[in-house]
Formats: structure tokens, C-alpha cells, sequence
């Protein structure tokens, strides 16, 4: 709850931020190659730090809370920080020194333009310098959260809104291309959030000193399994990575409605999913060092259902409610009807997968907090070529929405590997009572898909303002979700049957 309330801050926040984005810049060329330039140091965030940094880090540094003492604890530390310190010195140099060449692989169609080209290329030197900066918030954070300190990383993520919000409103106007500014805010929002970790590190005693540390036994641990974890926990973020480097060949606007669609996704994917996992590592991560099978295999329980409980409605809702989202945040000046339906049909494809997306989130710590980081690697590869194999067949006859469609599949089939190798190898058992709790979500997704169905009517918010919009899109998101809870408490489901215990 402390880190959906916090994530929930944040993602409020970047609603506002992308509103800006929408009404100031529009869809449009420089937009396009904004986003781009931030989705490359973004993608190696998640990819290394909240992905394989994270998943490797914490089951060590669980493994030494349990195992080691105090001073032995704060080596290891300093160790991992100067480490990581020195290879994201040197990875942001090298980044910034390829930008054109990274420009060039990861939106090959911005060739074509040489004004995209050369406006991404400018700004991906500008926010590349943000991997430095947040790899090195997800290490604080990676240690606040194994002292079950959640809320000061959860609220973190809000300064990057802020930063960009601010960026857009102050500096934009003041430069020859106003775009150039969202580069700066991104810039300048990895510093701030990287000050903002320091006084709760300093209360726990343990701000890192930073020491090269490569011959450190905990250390050497963290490589060797960042190497396998690095593609196994992140092949989301790859699929995604794909769908941007597709889209640049396609009509223009097209990246900025996968982005807009993906935003939207994002909400509830990041306030429950990315919640849920983050709480979860920890807890299984202990569980494993205290050799405690039925206390893991409990959680790992207690984690799925709350995924199903949250993640069928909301991928559901998302999808009935596609357009009047859409229209509701991003309508406004530069962003048109047009744009509200391309997008639209990039999030109704993208809400398919949400589930997917979560389940992936969760299942994968039910693996990395046993330090096996093989296994999801290797389920990774089959996902990202059964991806890639449905982008080339769906994106002709779908185009964008073909894309989003393809990575929601390719979520379902990795989710699908994954726990079934947990059930396999017997890690985990699920707990009795799961038919007559899915038989409860299914009647209760049901009812509530069929009211918005039949009553809500799309085309209305394209004719709104901005207040009839926003008043009905709050009135109908509630209805729903009261008749989802309401269908669910009628059919007996309480509390009770959600208990960690």
C-alpha cells in the first residue's frame, strides 16, 4: 500500500506531464524524436538497473543481512557502489559518445528525416547522462527496500515529473527548439532524484563510500548474475525497444501513439505491478536464505492472486474505455481526433497484455530471489522471438496497433513459461480455493465489461470539453469498479481470502 499510495503520486503527476507534452508539442516530428532520445537511457534503466541490477543486488544483500554482520554489510557496500559507479561512468561516455549510432539502431527510419535524425541525436546526448544518475538511485533504493524503507524510493519517481512539467511550461519557450528542453528536464530529474536518497541512506547508516571492488566475493556474485538476469528480467522493455525501432518506418506520429497508448498502461502497471514486485523480491529473497519453501510458496501465492484481482479489471477497463481515456488526457491543441484514434487502438492492444505485463513482473523474482537467473533468460529468448515474429505478421494489417498486440502476446507466452516451470519444479504450490476465486473475478469482470459496453458511448468525448470529458470518465471508472466489487463481495469474497498469513 506505501508504494502504490507513493507510485500513485507519481503516476498522477505524469498524467499532467504527458498532458503538457500533448498540448504544448503535440504528435509530431520532434516529439518523436524526444521520445526516442529518452526511451534509450530509459530502456537501459529498466533493463539494468530496475532489471538486472535489482533482481541480483537484493537476494545478496539479503544473503548478508541474514548471514554476515554489520561491518561485513557495509564492505560490501561500498564495494558494489564504487563498482557501479565506474562502469555507469563509463557506459554514459560511451553512450553519449555512439548517440548517432544508437539513434541509427534503435530508429533506423529517422535516416530518412535528416531534421529527426539530427534532433534526436541531440538529445539522446543530453538524457543519457540520466542512466548514471538513476542506476544509481535504484541501488539506494535497493537497499532501503531490504530494510522495508519503501515509501522514499516509491516517491522518488515524482521529481522526474516534476523536472519535465516544469521543463515544459518554463524553459521550452526560452529555447530555439523548444523540445530540446524535455532533454534538460530529464537531465536535470536524474540529479534530483539521486540527492533525494541520501538523507534516508544516512539515517540507516549506510551511505555507500565509494571502493572499485571487482575482486569482492559479494560483488563477483552480483556480475555473474546480472549477466544471464539482464535479458531474463527486462524482455518487456525489449519488446517495447522493438516496437519503437518498427514504428519509426511507419506514418509519422506513430512512436508518439505507441508512447501516449504505453503511458496509459503504465498507470496501472506501475501503482499495483511494479509494486507488488518490489515488495515481493525482498520477501522471497528472505524466504530463500531462511531455506522457509512453505513461507515462499505462500507469498508467491499471495502475490498471483492479487494479481488476478487487479489485473483482470483493469486490462478490461482499459480496453472499454480506450478512446474517452485518450481523448480525456490528451485532446487538446496540438493533439487531435486523429490522434485520440490511433492511440486508442494502440492501448486497447497494449491492455490486452496488461495482465501479462504484471504476471512477468511477478513471476520472475519467484525465480531470481533463488539466484536461478538462467531460467527466466531462456523463456526471455523464446518470448522475444515469438514477439518478433508477431510484429512482422500483425504490424501489415494493424500497423502500430499491430506492434502493441505482438509485445501483450509475447507477455502472456513468457508469463505462461514462467509459471509453469514454478509449478513444475514444485517451488510453487498454489494454496486450495483458486477455482472458486477465479469463478468470482470471471462473473465479476464479466458484469462489469457488459455496463461498459452497452452504455458508455465514445464518440461523446471526442464533442466534450475538457470538464464533461474528465466528469464522465471519473463517473463511469467508478461505477464499474463499485459493480466489480459489489459482484465480488456478493459472490463471498472477502478479506480475508486475500491474507498474506
Amino acid at each position: 500500500m506505501v508504494v502504490s499510495s507513493m507510485t500513485m503520486v507519481s503516476r498522477i503527476l505524469g498524467f499532467i506531464r504527458d498532458m503538457m507534452f500533448a498540448r504544448i508539442f503535440g504528435a509530431g516530428l520532434g516529439t518523436d524524436a524526444f521520445f526516442v532520445a529518452f526511451k534509450i537511457p530509459n530502456f537501459l534503466r529498466r533493463l539494468f538497473a530496475e532489471g538486472a541490477f535489482a533482481q541480483a543486488f537484493v537476494p545478496v544483500l539479503s544473503d548478508y543481512k541474514e548471514q554476515g554482520g554489520k561491518k561485513a554489510l557495509r564492505y560490501f557496500i561500498d564495494r558494489t557502489a564504487g563498482t557501479l559507479a565506474l562502469i555507469l561512468m563509463l557506459t554514459t561516455i560511451a553512450g553519449m559518445l555512439a548517440a548517432p549510432y544508437l539513434i541509427m539502431a534503435f530508429a533506423p527510419g529517422f535516416a530518412w528525416e535528416g531534421e529527426q535524425y539530427d534532433l534526436a541525436v541531440q538529445m539522446l546526448r543530453i538524457t543519457f547522462p540520466y542512466l548514471f544518475f538513476i542506476s544509481s538511485v535504484a541501488f539506494a533504493g535497493g537497499i532501503l527496500n531490504s530494510y522495508g524503507q519503501f515509501a522514499v524510493p516509491a516517491f522518488t519517481p515524482v521529481f522526474l515529473n516534476i523536472c519535465l512539467i516544469s521543463a515544459a511550461i518554463w524553459l521550452a519557450p526560452l529555447m530555439p527548439q523548444p523540445i530540446v528542453a524535455l532533454a534538460w528536464g530529464v537531465f536535470f530529474a536524474g540529479a534530483v532524484q539521486l540527492i533525494f536518497q541520501f538523507p534516508a541512506l544516512r539515517r540507516l547508516g549506510l551511505v555507500p563510500r565509494l571502493r572499485f571492488g571487482f575482486k569482492d566475493k559479494g560483488v563477483k556474485r552480483i556480475l555473474k548474475l546480472m549477466v544471464p538476469a539482464l535479458f531474463g528480467v527486462s524482455i518487456t522493455q525489449i519488446n517495447l525497444l522493438l516496437d519503437t525501432l518498427i514504428a519509426s518506418f511507419l506514418t509519422t506520429g506513430s512512436v508518439s501513439w505507441l508512447y501516449y497508448s504505453d503511458r496509459l498502461v503504465e498507470f496501472p502497471l506501475g501503482i499495483f505491478g511494479i509494486a507488488l514486485a518490489t515488495v515481493i523480491l525482498p520477501s522471497l529473497s528472505k524466504n530463500h536464505a531462511a531455506e522457509d519453501a512453505e513461507s515462499f510458496s505462500k507469498s508467491m501465492d499471495w502475490g498471483l492472486k492479487l494479481v488476478v484481482l487487479i489485473g483482470v479489471p483493469a486490462s478490461l477497463g482499459l480496453m472499454m474505455l480506450a478512446e474517452p481515456m485518450v481523448s480525456t488526457l490528451f485532446q487538446y491543441n496540438e493533439f487531435t481526433a486523429h490522434d485520440v484514434m490511433m492511440a486508442g487502438r494502440s492501448l486497447m492492444a497494449y491492455a490486452i497484455g496488461l495482465l501479462g505485463f504484471i504476471l512477468v513482473k511477478v513471476l520472475v523474482p519467484g525465480f531470481t530471489s533463488r539466484k536461478d537467473m538462467k531460467t527466466p533468460v531462456r523463456f526471455g529468448i523464446y518470448a522475444m522471438i515469438a514477439n518478433m515474429g508477431m510484429n512482422i505478421a500483425l504490424v501489415f494489417p494493424l500497423a502500430h496497433a499491430g506492434l502493441a498486440l505482438a509485445t501483450s502476446l509475447g507477455a502472456f507466452f513468457n508469463a505462461g513459461l514462467l509459471l509453469t516451470a514454478l509449478l513444475k519444479t514444485g517451488v510453487y504450490k498454489p494454496a486450495p480455493g483458486w477455482r472458486i476465486y477465479m469463478l468470482r473475478i470471471i462473473l465479476a469482470a464479466s458484469a462489469m465489461t457488459s455496463l461498459l459496453f452497452h452504455f458508455v458511448d465514445t464518440e461523446l468525448w471526442l464533442r466534450w470539453g475538457m470538464l464533461d470529458r474528465a466528469l464522465n470518465l471519473g463517473l463511469w471508472i467508478a461505477v464499474a469498479a463499485s459493480l466489480y466489487a459489489l459482484v465480488l463481495i456478493l459472490s463471498g469474497l472477502r478479506l480475508r481470502h486475500l491474507s498474506a498469513r
